[in-house]
């Protein structure tokens, strides 16, 4: 049988990064390249495939329609080709990754597609840190983190995981006696749940509903969404928090206070130092969590 005629692997992964980073001068920064260096390899591909990749304007780069069909047709031959050579190696030792996970994300939205990882990747094992300033510790103790924030430091390779709507999440006995409507009378005498590290989620919700001057009996703090949560559930106050941790807790002691929907100052992040990258556990890890959209 005839050898089919490969393109250029370095093509292809200037090509991947190019794609993930979204920037010429990005992808050429990783792989230790200067851009004219990036956009000859890309060129090699295009002439390779017939077919052009990318638009260009300055140092963005965004797929074509038939970038877009190439890049799709290629993304999951090449994992699956990285994951069979990494499992006929005999020369590859565990490889370790210090990762930050706030526990609330861990719980409901990481471990649950970490069997998938581990069959994937059986030699990348994940010391996990749910200790505080995950973002002041990456590359120190860790290589990596899954942050809240309103937008990471931006001298970090960061990945925005999603957008995120506020609610008001309470006991169904507290939304009762509260009603469909907000009365700032009422909610001035309840206490409400605001995590250290969100402040800004309140002020949020209360401008939105148009309650700037409403001052409620107290505010206790918390440094755990999981206990917020079931704080709220036992009827200890109505926590502001994201209205996806309700969904996936599915606890039917749980209500949502008002039926507003108010766009999160914050969003869950992954975070490394540019050349973490570099690191293979970190590659992995990054790759599959983009891939996988927890």
């Amino acid at each position: 049988m005839p050898t089919r005629r490969l393109p250029p692997l370095r093509a292809l992964e200037a090509f991947m990064r190019t794609v993930r980073l979204g920037s010429a001068r990005a992808a050429s920064d990783e792989l230790g390249l200067s851009p004219s260096a990036l956009s000859r390899r890309i060129a090699n591909l295009e002439e390779f495939t017939g077919k052009k990749l990318f638009t260009r304007a300055k140092q963005a780069m965004q797929l074509t329609d038939e970038g877009q069909a190439f890049h799709d047709a290629i993304a999951d031959p090449l994992d699956a080709l990285a994951m069979a050579i990494e499992n006929q190696s005999e020369n590859l030792s565990l490889l370790r990754l210090r990762l930050g996970v706030l526990p609330l994300f861990g719980s409901q939205r990481l471990f649950p597609h970490l069997g998938e990882l581990r069959k994937r990747h059986p030699l990348l094992h994940i010391d996990i840190d749910t200790g505080p300033h995950l973002d002041d510790r990456v590359g120190d103790t860790l290589d990596a983190a899954i942050i809240l924030s309103r937008g990471p430091d931006t001298a970090l390779h960061a990945v925005r995981l999603d957008h995120n709507m506020v609610h008001a999440i309470c006991s169904t006995e507290i939304a009762k006696a509260l009603g469909p409507s907000p009365d700032i009378e009422k909610l001035a005498k309840q206490t409400f749940l605001i995590h250290n590290e969100l402040p800004a989620s309140f002020e949020a919700w209360k401008q939105a509903l148009g309650l700037d001057a409403m001052e409620p009996a107290a505010i206790d703090h918390y440094d755990s969404g999981q206990l917020m949560l079931e704080a709220a559930a036992q009827g200890l106050g109505i926590a502001i928090m994201h209205d996806d941790h309700m969904k996936r807790a599915a606890d039917n002691r749980l209500a949502h206070l008002f039926d507003v929907e108010v766009e999160s100052p914050y969003s869950y992040w992954f975070i490394c130092k540019p050349t973490a990258l570099e690191s293979r556990p970190v590659r992995l890890f990054h790759d599959w969590l983009v891939r996988t959209g927890l």
